[in-house]
């Protein structure tokens, strides 16, 4: 049965999403799933954690792109990914059929975001940490929000959750909403309260430039209401640029003296990041958070920020900031055994893998670092971070590039030259190896690991599988070299 609040979204009973799997999509999906409506989808490749996710919640996801998906299940809309182009056989079919089409944020808004008052969280890195957090904070502070995330919190085993309360905390992203919607999704999402963590080119496929992306978070700050409020990076100049476009009140966080919000004092004691904040009434916090890192550090101060401007304490929120589990995904570990320790990563841009790095290096400074890197983005797949990732795994003891499905298929002179940054990695001294597509990498890294190491596989991708496959094969060595029980 769909709620009363489902039905003001125009009585509308069974949804279609094209492209269900990418996580915002999949997301919206079991959202709508768990308020009452009837929801299908398609796609064509489907991984955990969304495709378990999926099916756990039992939303059909049919081979794309067939117009008989549309015939058969005859949906009331039908909600298009931003993967989806408009000469896609079921967009065709939608139309002929005379279903409205949606683009993911038009949905989110239709069905959830417009009864609610909006803190976006945004910025090329951080983002996915600091919007878990920061609902994680204001659920635990009993004003029940409604999130959606782009990744899975620990502590809830989903990636949204379905509040009655004033506030939805959203993700939102830079990248273009759908293919009739050429807007940064952000931009759909009517921020009271918008943070911008980072701001550092990315998404070559859409952006000419750091200058292009710069602007797209400027009209960001310009969306901004008088009454609301625009908390960002002052140690981040293009932070600060898009701020004085702001219409609302700025706050800023980071580690200079001219910052509202100050971290101060970082370090690691008892497995936790533990560091001093200074709030814009010049009174000095400690906090402890689980992650590692001076960024997911200032992560933890930006969401504290939203925090008080929505009326919590901070005594009550020092104590739920030490309590989050983090995301999955972010520096997850995923095998702990016979002393080895693997952890998945999403990080893919040069300051995320340099950042990830070093603060694995913090919480384990006396083990040796190995570090599987995929470059699958659009971006890092190609030239333009070149010199920037030959410089960024330092911390690293080992590193593996490998290459992802498709690689050469991009034209030679694009393409990331993988073979020269193996070679410039080695110049520093830090051995490493090329995994070619299609090349099984497994064998050679259980090979390479021993008893003691860190591993970290990063990559916005499966892998092809390779975290689940590395685990099982370090079993297996374990299970061999202790013998029967």
């Amino acid at each position: 049965m769909i709620s009363a609040a489902s039905a003001e979204a125009g009585r509308l009973n069974r949804i279609y999403f094209m492209g269900v799997s990418g996580i915002a999509m999949g997301t919206l999906a079991c959202m709508l799933k768990d308020d009452g409506y009837d929801v299908v989808g398609s796609d064509t490749n489907v991984y955990p954690p969304m495709s378990t996710f999926l099916e756990e919640k039992s939303i059909p996801v049919l081979p794309g792109w067939n117009p008989e998906n549309l015939l058969k299940t005859r949906p009331d809309a039908v909600v298009v990914g931003n993967v989806i182009r408009k000469d896609n056989p079921e967009v065709s079919q939608a139309r002929a059929l005379g279903v409205p089409v949606l683009s993911m944020p038009q949905a989110l808004d239709r069905f959830f975001l417009h009864s609610r008052k909006s803190l976006v969280v945004c910025g090329t890195h951080g983002k996915t940490t600091t919007t878990g957090l920061l609902g994680w904070l204001l659920e635990s502070a009993g004003l029940d929000p409604t999130v959606f995330v782009g990744g899975f919190v620990k502590g809830w085993g989903r990636s949204y959750r379905i509040g009655r309360g004033p506030f939805m905390v959203v993700e939102g992203d830079e990248y273009d909403t759908a293919f009739f919607d050429k807007q940064p999704k952000f931009l759909r999402y009517k921020p009271w309260v918008a943070v911008v963590t980072s701001i550092e080119f990315d998404h070559a496929d859409i952006y000419r430039d750091v200058d292009h992306v710069t602007e797209a978070f400027r009209a960001l700050s310009r969306i901004v209401p008088n009454d609301g409020f625009l908390v960002v990076n002052g140690d981040d100049p293009r932070c600060l640029d898009i701020a004085r476009s702001c219409p609302g009140t700025v706050i800023t966080y980071g580690t200079s003296a001219r910052c509202l919000w100050r971290l101060e004092e970082t370090g690691v004691a008892d497995g936790m990041t533990r560091f001093r904040v200074v709030s814009p009434d010049g009174e000095a916090h400690l906090l402890s958070f689980p992650l590692p890192g001076r960024h997911n550090a200032l992560n933890a101060v930006a969401a504290t920020a939203v925090c008080r401007l929505v009326g919590l304490s901070m005594e009550p929120l020092q104590s739920t900031v030490a309590g989050f589990s983090g995301m999955k995904r972010r520096q997850e570990v995923i095998y702990d055994e016979d002393g080895v320790l693997v952890l998945d990563d999403f990080a893919h841009h040069p300051t995320a893998v340099r950042e990830t790095l070093k603060a694995i290096r913090t919480f384990h400074s006396e083990r040796r670092l190995l570090a599987v890197f995929e470059p699958r983005t659009n971006s890092s797949r190609r030239r333009f971070f070149q010199k920037d990732y030959a410089d960024v795994f330092r911390d690293a003891h080992w590193v593996g590039i490998k290459e992802p499905a498709g690689f050469h298929t991009i034209p030679l002179e694009e393409r990331l030259d993988t073979v020269q940054l193996v070679q410039d990695i080695r110049k520093e001294g830090i051995p490493a190896r090329l995994f070619q597509e299609g090349e099984a990498v497994v064998p050679s890294l259980v090979n390479e690991v021993r008893h003691g190491d860190v591993v970290v596989l990063m990559s916005n991708g499966s892998m092809d599988g390779l975290p689940a496959q590395l685990c099982e094969a370090l079993r297996e060595r374990c299970r061999r070299s202790h013998g029967p029980a």
